[in-house]
């Protein structure tokens, strides 16, 4: 699958062109394994985006996914929001993430 698109952090240029397949070849291609467990926190983001137009901060999100937010970052090894949000198909997340 081709990737579309994406800006110099690796975020979709065009935010509707998301698709499950795209954020998943998105994660293949730069070498991050998606399992069941992040792919939820993924899904999780965009209900979140769609509910209320913006991307949590990670403390909010944690809760609203029911996670520990310390074990969210040692999940994804970095600042849980930015890959959650990039394969998400979401705008960058703003503030301390």
């Amino acid at each position: 699958m081709q990737v579309p698109e994406r800006d110099g952090d690796g975020y979709l240029n065009d935010m509707s062109q998301w698709t499950p397949e795209i954020g998943k070849a998105m994660a293949e291609t730069d070498g991050v394994e998606i399992d069941d467990v992040k792919w939820d926190h993924i899904l999780k983001a965009r209900e979140y985006f769609e509910e209320f137009g913006v991307v949590p901060p990670i403390r909010k999100f944690a809760k609203f996914v029911g996670e520990d937010q310390k074990l969210m970052f040692k999940m994804w090894m970095t600042g849980p929001m930015k890959p959650i949000t990039k394969y998400g198909g979401l705008p960058k997340p703003t503030g301390c993430v």
